[in-house]
């Protein structure tokens, strides 16, 4: 039995009397194919969006509006006095500290872990992509409480960090320790399904080309892969300058040395201080507004860049 061509069966048979059905517009460049509205009624459009507007105002834009309302209750100048203080300031200045040492190194790990597991085949791969992943399973405050049976004073390496004099619990390096923990899977997280979807091509040309290592990553992987690593950066940043649950197991809350930001903020609301908990609380507020502008830019500039890449490849093809 001979194949008939594909191109020879035709797609649609027009029957008398029926309109003919509607052809779909081709799709510009970073579009994707969506459902023809058409197809639902006014009504049930209608309902999707009112439900999709209260549930943002209700759970989203009231909160927001509530934190900087009550931030400039008592005016401009209590808002800075609030800000200025000297346990606030000093919340700002570590929470900076960890944020700069905990995200360069979960960056120098993301790029490794991907790299490795998106260029490569091993045994244990599927260990490694769980072992990412653990963060995202466990609670911030057992990660902190692992850290206590560890660096504590009954833990395993209590005894022999006292004898040394090395302090990490309730001090900057258990901080940071925390944060990276809780941190770690989003610049890999994000840069695994890009470099998988790329592929190994352009890497085995350019080493057969003659290029070192370095200079394969540096001119032919990462223009590849910028976009995707501010994506993961900006979202570890967020979440390191965020973090409450570990950060408060490991911190020991000592006022105007181990609190954060969010730590402070707790702090002025258990003692009825909500105008400066709400200022300070709205520093949080700034960087998630400037996070999810970020987030929106880069995460357009990524589509871009994943739809010239298949542009260019079909025409290749």
């Amino acid at each position: 039995m001979n194949a008939v061509p594909t191109s020879a069966v035709p797609t649609a048979i027009p029957v008398a009397g029926q309109p003919a059905a509607p052809t779909s517009a081709p799709l510009r460049r970073g579009e994707l194919p969506t459902v023809n509205s058409v197809l639902e009624p006014r009504w049930v459009r209608a309902v999707l969006i009112a439900i999709a507007l209260i549930f943002l105002t209700l759970f989203l834009f009231v909160p927001l509006v509530s934190v900087f309302a009550e931030a400039f209750k008592k005016g401009w100048q209590a808002y800075i006095d609030a800000i200025v203080e000297d346990d606030a300031l000093s919340a700002i200045k570590l929470t900076l500290l960890t944020a700069v040492i905990a995200v360069p190194l979960n960056l120098v790990f993301g790029v490794a872990a991907s790299w490795c597991i998106a260029k490569f085949e091993f045994r244990g791969k599927s260990i490694l992509l769980t072992l990412i992943d653990l963060p995202f399973s466990v609670s911030p405050v057992i990660s902190g409480l692992i850290y206590v049976l560890m660096f504590g004073a009954q833990g395993w390496l209590g005894p022999w960090l006292q004898e040394h004099d090395i302090k990490i619990l309730f001090a900057v390096p258990g901080i940071v320790l925390a944060t990276i923990f809780v941190t770690f899977p989003f610049v890999a997280r994000e840069l695994i399904p890009l470099m998988q979807s790329q592929g190994s091509e352009e890497e085995e040309a350019a080493i057969v080309l003659g290029a070192s290592g370095w200079d394969t990553f540096r001119r032919v992987t990462l223009p590849n892969i910028k976009w995707g690593l501010l994506y993961g950066v900006i979202l570890c940043n967020a979440r390191a300058m965020g973090e409450f649950g570990a950060v408060s197991v490991v911190s020991g809350h000592i006022r105007g040395e181990t609190n954060t930001v969010p730590l402070q903020v707790e702090i002025l609301y258990n003692e009825y201080n909500f105008s400066a908990a709400f200022a300070v609380a709205s520093l949080l507020a700034l960087l998630a507004l400037v996070t999810l502008a970020l987030k929106s830019f880069i995460a357009w500039r990524l589509n871009e860049s994943v739809a010239d890449d298949t542009a260019l490849r079909s025409t290749e093809h």
